[in-house]
């Protein structure tokens, strides 16, 4: 059977695409309100971490994914005032959220686990088979004992879609990020549409960086998001700040990971195929990042008029 008609790496595919479809549909949310977020790669970390750590703590995979995810939004929060209100530098202070989130986890991880890293029993969310799709040749594949997360991820990509375009707050959302003076005289509270995008931006990051620690494994590693906030920020802009668009750039990317765990084993350097996602990211920026266009007053800070 040839690699790419193997349905299990099809299967793979949606798996990896999962924690680059989460932060990169939250940060359509974030800069559909006009903030810019780089911030989605220390949120994953944040939720990575403190998602294990609940989960251990109190005995539910399922209480440590809404743990995690709580983290992951009070640190975008935090992230959401200074951006808004104090009109920080929007890409300056992504990066320093990044560095934070890093060495947090990192110091957290050895302080509270101690060099032995999370315990082996932190209890895992469980995986699903759908019954009736999972027996259909070839598709049964993609619904046979995928982490629930992947099924969730399908049902947001779908309401995040159906939020942002046919809802009047997504509207109003959208409008806060194209014009927002005329969104303030229109008498729009501009602070607060900011601040929910960024909040449920930072809030679907973390259970991207959940699904990591919860999903795929029951532990945590430093820098196990692995740059994948920044491939996730390339899938959103690759698809050109739309949930479905994001979906289907996070497919691509998750696709290369995908395939070169597939080839490995085949004569081929592990540290090559292991360049496949970052390679790809690259050759789409240079490609398409010029004739994307963002939201018009993206990253560009607002104060109210009244």
């Amino acid at each position: 059977m040839s690699i790419l008609t193997n349905p299990q790496l099809w299967a793979s595919t949606l798996a990896m695409a999962v924690p680059l479809a989460l932060p990169a549909i939250g940060g359509t949310f974030s800069e559909r309100t006009g903030v810019v977020n780089i911030a989605m790669e220390g949120i994953m970390l944040m939720g990575a971490f403190f998602g294990v750590s609940f989960a251990y703590w109190t005995h539910s995979a399922w209480l440590g994914a809404i743990g995690g995810m709580l983290m992951g939004g009070l640190l975008s929060a935090v992230f959401a005032w200074a951006a808004i209100r104090l009109a920080a530098d929007q890409v300056v202070l992504g990066m320093a959220i990044n560095i934070f989130a890093a060495g947090l986890t990192t110091f957290l991880l050895d302080t509270v686990f101690g060099y032995g890293g999370t315990p082996p029993d932190t209890p895992q969310l469980p995986t699903w088979s759908i019954p009736g799709l999972s027996h259909i040749p070839f598709v049964g594949a993609f619904f046979t004992n995928q982490s629930v997360l992947v099924y969730i991820m399908l049902i947001l990509v779908g309401l995040s879609h159906w939020f942002l375009f046919h809802t009047r707050l997504g509207l109003r959302m959208r409008a806060v990020g194209e014009n927002p003076l005329a969104a303030d005289t229109a008498g729009l509270n501009v602070w607060r549409l900011r601040y929910t995008g960024v909040i449920i931006g930072g809030l679907l990051s973390a259970l991207g960086g959940v699904y990591l620690s919860l999903g795929i494994l029951n532990s945590f590693d430093v820098n196990m998001t692995n740059g994948r906030g920044y491939i996730a920020l390339a899938a959103m802009i690759f698809g050109k700040w739309t949930p479905l668009g994001s979906f289907g750039a996070s497919l691509l990317f998750g696709f290369a990971t995908a395939l070169g765990i597939a080839l490995q084993g085949n004569g081929i350097s592990a540290n090559l195929l292991g360049m496949l996602p970052y390679v790809l990211t690259i050759l789409a920026l240079a490609g398409l990042v010029g004739r994307s266009k963002p939201p018009a007053a993206d990253g560009i800070p607002y104060t109210p008029q009244r």
